[in-house]
């Protein structure tokens, strides 16, 4: 059997079937986000809570950032914003102050006590989580937005991990710490200090999933010349 006409023709030409260029390649879709949603370690919308902000609409703004962070007034305090550094503005004049909007916000929620509440009923699923530094809680706040059960298992006396132990006071002051916190037990999120997991299997046994947020407590040392 003969090849069909078309398929005969040289890529690249296609003048004898009078058809217009042949190509050989195909477009390719990329997803792009703006720079300072894509530099976000936390990965939040952000121009969609400074567009409230801007608006005037702090405790809708306050809302949208809390869909992906649960620690506004921590993360507006510490982050080391890698999002003004990625903001297109800098190249106008200077980049847009993300990080005090977002410390702004996070004080503004904690002064007039906004607050949330699951987004849908209670799935009757359980989880653990082991550990309630920043990792651990922001794994219950989200797991309790949707719906699920948490139960927070902290061998330390005090939540927070890190935020709490690695960072000075002078930097976060702990009753803005305290607040945060508080705001993700008030959703219905249970904690116990002191009650260390000794035997993961036969906790893991009570509930649906285990999620292991141990921390990372390791220190560092800085080489300083006669730092001693």
């Amino acid at each position: 059997m003969e090849k069909p006409f078309a398929i005969t023709l040289d890529v690249g030409s296609s003048l004898a079937n009078q058809t217009g260029s042949w190509r050989t390649e195909r477009p390719t879709y990329v997803s792009l986000l703006p720079p300072c949603n894509n530099a976000c370690p936390a990965g939040e919308n952000v121009q969609g809570w400074l567009y409230e902000a801007e608006e005037g609409n702090y405790e809708e703004a306050w809302r949208v950032l809390m869909r992906d962070n649960p620690f506004p007034a921590i993360m507006g305090r510490v982050c080391y914003h890698p999002c003004q550094v990625a903001c297109n503005r800098a190249e106008l004049d200077e980049a847009v102050g993300i990080n005090a909007v977002e410390r702004f916000l996070g004080d503004q929620a904690i002064k007039e006590g906004w607050a949330l509440t699951p987004l849908v009923p209670d799935t009757g699923k359980s989880v653990l989580i082991i550990g309630a530094g920043p990792s651990g809680m922001s794994a219950a706040y989200h797991l309790r937005r949707m719906g699920h059960t948490v139960t927070v298992k902290e061998a330390g006396p005090m939540i927070g991990g890190m935020m709490r132990f690695g960072i000075p006071t002078y930097r976060l002051p702990r009753d803005i710490l305290d607040a945060e916190m508080a705001r993700i037990t008030d959703m219905g999120v249970t904690v116990e200090v002191n009650t260390k997991v000794e035997d993961l299997q036969a906790e893991a046994a009570k509930f649906d999933a285990v999620f292991l947020a141990v921390g990372a407590h390791i220190g560092k040392r800085a080489y300083i010349p006669a730092g001693e």
